[in-house]
């Protein structure tokens, strides 16, 4: 991989295969095709049940669990169901509240739709920054 830094700007340009005016609206909607935006790549997202069950899967709540099936062999019934109901209770509101941060994360991305100026056809514009392509002259 080249480092860009240590060349010469011809010689950036050139591997970069642009020009100092930057790229044609031509050539710009060409690498959008070719290379996609510039975003990282969304991971996948979870079901509900997949939360819980994680919800689930943490080392305290096993814990307990054991403690209430022990609880429920030993005929402490009433110690059972409580510590089971906690550990749902406690399961199901891990479920709500990683929901909740999951959906003020995605309306702060929606809010903050960063614009950067890139020279194109040797005219300043201001665009998206996952519509900067490779080859684009960024403007700082």
């Amino acid at each position: 991989m080249m480092k860009h830094y240590l060349e010469k700007k011809q010689t950036v340009l050139e591997h970069l295969e642009t020009e100092i005016n930057g790229l044609s609206p031509e050539q710009a909607a060409e690498r959008l095709e070719k290379y996609g935006r510039n975003k990282l790549a969304e991971g996948k997202r979870k079901t509900v049940v997949q939360r819980f069950l994680e919800q689930l899967m943490d080392p305290m709540v096993i814990v307990l669990i054991a403690a209430a099936v022990i609880s429920g062999i030993a005929s402490e019934i009433a110690d059972a169901v409580i510590i089971l109901m906690v550990v749902i209770l406690n399961s199901v509101l891990g479920v709500i509240q990683e929901g909740k941060a999951e959906k003020a994360i995605e309306a702060l991305a929606r809010m903050s739709s960063p614009y950067c100026r890139v020279r194109r056809n040797g005219h300043v514009m201001k665009i998206k920054s996952e519509e900067v392509v490779p080859g684009d002259i960024v403007l700082m």
